[in-house]
């Protein structure tokens, strides 16, 4: 969907980061563009797609404007902070779609000298779209960091931030209401006792393809073998425990490759700046994509995407649902 924040930001003849500010003269750009917004005059090439886009975005951006009104109130912000969901990612179309079974061949042989090594513990980004039938969608983005202590104990750091928009304040709802925040905000700092259960996924990950399948549907509480959307929300929840090293990997990438359902797409960009390949899994009324290191397999992020519309909630099919880019 179009990020009607950006929307915005773009119709604003004075950025707040641009080289004029409020209190001086403007460039010749921004008294065009000022003078175009005040009298409604465009060139007539461009005067239809002008009122389609007004059309397009001024409603979806009312509702949004409102949450930041009313957020913005309370904080005395007066910095805008980033409220539109990211825009799906877009696979390149210009390249050409990894079979699942060539990227598993390309992880394996990037695996022979075992480096990097399995390491416990996390760093990952992360978009959520907070939904409520009162309120309009909201996405809250965070970086979190968990690290391991030599006694076993892990110290959780997270952190409000967005990559996409550095040095802007990020929405938060720790308190209950949404609210902006400074670019780089703790939200949260704890450490961890030692864990009481070596049960998937505190255990390491096992380096072949049946016991790591196996490995997974525990981590899953699962009696039963796992689907394949299953077994990527298990693969996030291990992701969220170790940073896998390249044999694991590729052990990762085979069991992948041998599930259905999963299909290659092409090359994407991550939100990251990473390029990687992309695999889409359609699930009822939702796409999960895949998107994987090109060269070694290892699993950069995991979008979905809502494919059916939901009203109640503010939500328009292709809206993103969640995002997660691991880190090493």
């Amino acid at each position: 969907m179009a990020d009607e924040l950006e929307l915005l930001r773009g119709a604003n003849p004075v950025p707040v980061d641009g080289p004029h500010f409020g209190d001086g003269p403007l460039d010749h750009h921004a008294e065009r563009h000022l003078d175009l917004l005040l009298h409604e005059r465009a060139p007539a090439t461009a005067a239809v797609p002008r009122r389609r886009t007004r059309l397009a975005w001024g409603l979806a951006a009312t509702a949004v404007v409102a949450a930041l009104v009313s957020a913005l109130l309370f904080t005395g912000q007066t910095t805008a902070p980033a409220l539109a969901a990211p825009r799906p990612l877009v696979v390149q179309t210009d390249s050409s779609p990894v079979p699942l079974k060539e990227l598993a061949e390309r992880a394996e042989r990037a695996a022979a000298d075992n480096a990097p090594a399995l390491r416990k513990g996390t760093h990952v980004q992360a978009w959520s779209l907070a939904m409520s039938d009162k309120k309009p969608p909201i996405t809250l983005p965070i970086e979190r960091i968990v690290r391991w202590n030599a006694d076993d104990t892990h110290t959780e750091i997270v952190v409000a931030t967005d990559p996409r928009h550095p040095g802007r304040p990020v929405l938060t709802d720790e308190d209950g209401e949404p609210r902006p925040v400074e670019d780089g905000h703790v939200l949260s700092k704890q450490t961890y006792p030692r864990s009481w259960s070596d049960a998937p996924p505190q255990s390491p990950p096992p380096t072949d393809v049946a016991g790591l399948r196996a490995y997974l549907q525990e981590a899953a509480y699962s009696k039963t073998a796992l689907t394949t959307g299953e077994l990527l929300d298990a693969v996030a929840s291990l992701l969220g425990t170790w940073t896998l090293g390249a044999r694991e990997s590729a052990t990762l990438a085979q069991l992948l490759a041998d599930m259905a359902g999963l299909e290659p797409l092409g090359q994407v960009t991550d939100r990251l700046g990473r390029r990687g390949q992309a695999y889409v899994l359609d699930l009822p009324g939702t796409r999960e994509m895949l998107i994987m290191d090109p060269a070694t397999g290892a699993v950069l992020g995991l979008e979905t995407t809502f494919t059916k519309a939901e009203p109640e909630y503010g939500v328009k099919a292709g809206d993103v649902m969640s995002y997660s880019a691991w880190m090493r």
